[in-house]
């Protein structure tokens, strides 16, 4: 594995980035690395799970500015919970109500597409309790343009158009879906129609691409589609915290003026678009996209994050805290 493919790997065990696995309703959630008192709420995009945010976590580390108090559910319908997303404000009460079970009265929060999209919405309805949120090529006005019109809205967003076909076919293919995306990642087939979601596709370990064959769910994905066209777009103008948002340059997701519309719903947003990424920005630039969007601690020395420790809090129902130990 070269450098910069191990930059982009994916780590399935949560304890060496310093979380545990708790399930809170129907969600299966990582947490951990307490410091403080506000969350940093990750919320992944179709077809992911939480995985897709361990290269960003490992890069804050090396960093020396670590994401801390990390709350990092798999969304309904992928990773390991169940059911789907049918509802975006019903998903944003469970996602309030799941960060404040861990003793968090405050949150920021970082949403990569999809989880962008349900990011901003739970900025509108929780103003008071979020104090920010990021975006990484985040859902939005194009995609909803497909959702809703699929043959007029191809024409804005092509490489969307087309995602939206072909999880028509795998979801018309019934149960044979599954292994058939399988058997194309075992035979090597995958990682080139997968390629227009990264810039540098060769540079992309296979653990991401092994991660996408799992998770490609058509019936998740059409409900997330269906939240998307039934969505009212302009609820996200009561957003009262900063907005960042990271876009790659080569997001085949993104239609002509797709900042410039968000901006006119969205105050307080900025967005960067950034060289050498596609779709998923915070794989194939991790450093870059911490920069871009203000994340870490940068005044915390470097982390090796070890085994819990229990130390009950009075009053607070908090998960168990995490102590770092120097480098």
């Amino acid at each position: 594995m070269n450098g910069d493919a191990a930059r982009t790997a994916l780590r399935p065990g949560e304890a060496e980035l310093g979380l545990r696995r708790v399930r809170v309703g129907d969600m299966v959630v990582r947490t951990g690395r307490a410091r403080g008192d506000t969350a940093t709420l990750m919320l992944h995009g179709a077809a992911g799970s939480w995985t897709t945010w361990t290269p960003l976590l490992a890069a804050s580390d090396r960093a020396g500015a670590p994401l801390t108090d990390v709350v990092i559910p798999d969304l309904p319908g992928w990773g390991e919970s169940t059911g789907t997303v049918d509802d975006v404000g019903r998903l944003s009460a469970d996602l309030a109500a799941l960060v404040r079970s861990l003793g968090y009265a405050r949150w920021r929060i970082v949403g990569h597409s999809l989880g962008g999209f349900i990011a901003l919405d739970l900025a509108s309805r929780e103003r008071a309790a979020t104090v920010g949120v990021g975006l990484v090529s985040p859902s939005g006005p194009g995609v909803q343009a497909v959702a809703r019109r699929p043959v007029a809205g191809a024409a804005r967003v092509p490489g969307f158009a087309g995602m939206l076909v072909a999880m028509r076919v795998l979801e018309a293919l019934g149960d044979s879906a599954r292994g058939l995306v399988r058997g194309l990642d075992r035979l090597g087939l995958l990682r080139p129609l997968a390629a227009p979601l990264f810039a540098r596709p060769r540079r992309i370990d296979r653990s991401v691409i092994a991660a996408l064959a799992d998770e490609i769910r058509p019936g998740a994905f059409r409900s997330a589609v269906r939240i998307a066209a039934d969505y009212d777009e302009t609820r996200w103008r009561r957003i009262r915290c900063p907005v960042r948002s990271v876009r790659g340059e080569r997001d085949v997701f993104t239609g002509t003026g797709e900042s410039t519309r968000l901006a006119r719903l969205v105050p307080g947003f900025s967005e960067v678009r950034m060289r050498s990424a596609g779709h998923f920005a915070h794989l194939e630039q991790p450093e870059g996209t911490l920069r871009a969007l203000a994340l870490g601690a940068p005044d915390a020395d470097p982390v090796v994050w070890r085994a819990y420790r229990r130390e009950p809090v009075p009053g607070v129902a908090r998960p168990p805290v995490e102590h770092p130990a120097p480098v």
